[in-house]
Formats: C-alpha cells, sequence, structure tokens
C-alpha cells in the first residue's frame, strides 16, 4: 500500500487558502494565512491591499500570539520597503515585546531581523543601535549553536549555517562601523572596533565584507599596510566569481572597496573593481566619477615618476572620458552631490591644461558607448 501524503494535501489547502484571502474571500482564514497572502500581494506590487490584509490579520490576532507576531513582522518589513520608517518602527518594537530574545521560529517573525532593523532605523544611532545589534547578534549566535550543535546536518542546513555566520559577521561588522562614526570619541572605541573585526574574520573568514571593513579599521589605525594586506584578501575572495555568483559583495559595497582601494594609493585595483561595476550598471554617476578620479591619480603618478609620456597621456585622456560621462550622468540624474560636480570639473580643468579640451567626438555624450571611448576607458 503506497504511503499517505498529507504534507502534500496540507500544503494546497493553504495555498487554497492563501488564494481565497487574496481574493477576498468571504469565507474566514486563519491570521498567518492572511499574512501569507499579503506576502502575495507584495511581492505583486499591490502594497495597498498587502497592508489591508496584515492589519487584518493583525486585528484577528490574540494579544501576545505567534498570529500577532507573524503579522506585526510583516507590517515591519512592509513599511521599511515602502519608506515609511516610523510606522515600521512601530511595528518592529511591538513585536520585540512579544519576542524579546529572537527565541520564537523566524517563520512567525521571529529570530534576529526585527533586531537589526531597529538598530538601522534608529534615530538616535549610536549606543541605541549598538544595543539592537547586540540583541540581533545574540539571537544569530543562538541559532548558530543549535545548527552547529546538529548531528548529521542536511545540504540546506549547511546553507542555512553559512548564511546565518555571514550574517553575523556582517552585523559585527556593522557594529564596528558605529563605534568608527558615532561613538568615536568613547575611550574604548578602537578595542571594540579591534574585537569586533577580529570576530567577524574568524566567524566568517571567505566573506569579503569582513576584510574590507578590517581594512577600514587599519586605516582608521594608520596602519597602510595591513590596510593593503586586508583589501588584497577581500579582493581574491570574490574577483575571478561570475557577477550572479552570491560570493560577490553588493553593488555599494563595491563602491565602497573602490574607495578604500584609492585610499591607500591601490588605484589599478580600484579601477578593475570600478570597470566591473560599470559593466554592471552603467548609470551610476558616482562610480564613474570614482573612476575618473582613479585614472587621473595613476596619471599624476605616472607624470611625477618621469615614465613614458604616452602611459600619463592615456590614463588623463581616460579619466576625462570618465568623467565626463559621469557629468553627463550628473545632470541627467539631477544628482545632489554638489561636492562631486565640482571635483570632477576641477579634475577636467587640470587634464585640460595639459591636453587641451576634449575632441568633439570623445565629449560627445551621445558617443560615451563606442567602440574607440571603450578603448580609452580601458587606459
Amino acid at each position: 500500500m503506497a504511503p499517505r501524503r498529507p504534507d502534500k494535501k496540507s500544503k494546497k489547502r493553504e495555498q487554497a487558502a492563501i488564494s481565497r484571502a487574496a481574493a477576498g474571500a468571504s469565507k474566514p482564514v486563519s491570521p498567518q494565512v492572511l499574512v501569507k497572502a499579503a506576502e502575495f500581494q507584495l511581492q505583486a506590487g499591490n502594497v495597498q491591499d498587502a497592508t489591508t490584509l496584515a492589519v487584518k490579520a493583525l486585528d484577528q490576532s490574540a494579544a501576545g500570539s505567534d498570529d500577532e507576531l507573524c503579522a506585526l513582522n510583516f507590517l515591519g518589513q512592509a513599511n521599511l520597503e515602502t519608506g515609511d520608517f516610523e510606522e515600521a518602527r512601530t511595528y518592529f518594537l511591538r513585536a520585540v515585546a512579544i519576542d524579546e530574545d529572537g527565541s520564537r521560529d523566524e517563520a512567525i517573525g521571529g529570530g534576529p531581523e526585527k533586531f537589526l532593523c531597529l538598530a538601522q532605523l534608529s534615530e538616535e544611532g549610536g549606543n541605541d543601535s549598538v544595543k539592537w545589534f547586540e540583541k540581533g547578534t545574540a539571537a544569530l549566535k543562538k541559532q548558530i549553536q543549535i545548527l552547529e550543535e546538529t548531528r548529521r546536518r542536511s545540504d540546506e542546513q549547511e546553507i542555512l549555517l553559512e548564511e546565518l555566520k555571514k550574517k553575523l559577521a556582517m552585523t559585527l561588522c556593522s557594529v564596528a562601523e558605529v563605534y568608527m562614526t558615532d561613538l568615536s570619541w568613547e575611550e574604548d572605541a578602537e578595542q571594540r572596533c579591534e574585537s569586533l573585526v577580529t570576530e567577524a574574520t574568524m566567524v566568517a573568514p571567505d566573506f569579503a565584507e569582513t576584510w574590507q571593513t578590517l581594512a577600514n579599521v587599519r586605516i582608521s589605525q594608520s596602519r597602510v599596510d595591513d590596510a593593503k594586506a586586508a583589501l588584497k584578501r577581500s579582493l581574491e575572495l570574490w574577483k575571478d566569481l561570475p557577477p550572479e555568483d552570491p560570493g560577490v559583495p553588493d553593488f555599494p559595497s563595491r563602491v565602497g572597496l573602490a574607495r578604500l582601494l584609492m585610499e591607500v594609493e591601490m588605484e589599478q585595483e580600484a579601477i578593475e573593481v570600478l570597470e566591473r561595476l560599470v559593466g554592471e550598471d552603467d548609470q551610476s554617476v558616482e562610480v564613474w566619477y570614482l573612476g575618473g578620479w582613479g585614472l587621473y591619480v595613476m596619471g599624476e603618478n605616472q607624470k611625477a615618476s618621469k615614465s613614458n609620456e604616452e602611459d600619463w597621456k592615456a590614463s588623463w585622456i581616460s579619466s576625462r572620458v570618465w568623467l565626463n560621462q559621469c557629468l553627463h550622468l550628473y545632470k541627467l540624474q539631477d544628482y545632489e552631490d554638489d561636492r562631486l560636480g565640482e571635483h570632477a570639473n576641477e579634475l577636467l580643468a587640470e587634464i585640460a591644461k595639459d591636453l587641451g579640451e576634449a575632441p568633439a567626438e570623445e565629449a560627445d555624450d551621445d558617443e560615451w558607448e563606442d567602440e574607440d571611448s571603450d578603448e580609452e576607458m580601458q587606459g
């Protein structure tokens, strides 16, 4: 006799209930099913319908129940996505009152995520952000401990364990960054940064962002050689991976990496990172600006070292292409960073003193994608 499969039937029943809820059927459905339907609506871009369903779920939930936690967490995330940060904070704080240590199941809104969101949403910043990050860290460590103590972990559990370790490392790095900025005046700020980044690199040694944060700390300590070593380690972890690989840091992280590389005079590596970023998104004003600035510095150094004249001229011609494209996008997008625009124009003025104004074909905004410009960008 074939074994019964109640899980599949249960799944079908749940899916049917979600469909009924999403369609606004009058037949009663549970609060958690309403939240599932709200998730469906949010993914479809129907923010108002999603919010209506989640509020209905919240209204039907008993105080302090899993249902209430599930609805509150969803409403917090939904408001976060729509940019209503005050509402998001309110819902997350209510969720924390139910799940104070993040020990409840993540499927119903438990776990560390709400603490990490509150750290980012903190209006006070500083110690208040650190407080929420530390609560998130404690919850993450508990989840990791449970998985590490599990014998014969499945492939899915192994993947989850690695993801949790990366999230923990990222959280530790975030706390370190608070101590480098908002709390830099505290007596033990440097010691705390050191401890946090060391732990992050031990927890997730194959996570590029941890080494990037370590490099940032080393720069603040004027330990430039150590910063360079950390940046090289960060680069080695992902530079040969395809763009879609999860090991590749996200776009903003790599923009930050390029800035750090330029700060320690690793302009060639910075340009390589920026060229890859342009290949992924050619509409970033900041990326074109950093590329133009990096190439300008390279040319300046080549000129100062009295190397082949063609070398520094080639670097500055490439710099001019990047900077002109930066300013082209700057105008199109009404970019708000005035200092960036001013600096780009200053660099172009310096280049013009030696090379003259850009030829008409190079200065034409519509021509930047042609083969000649591509060759120049490669320097």
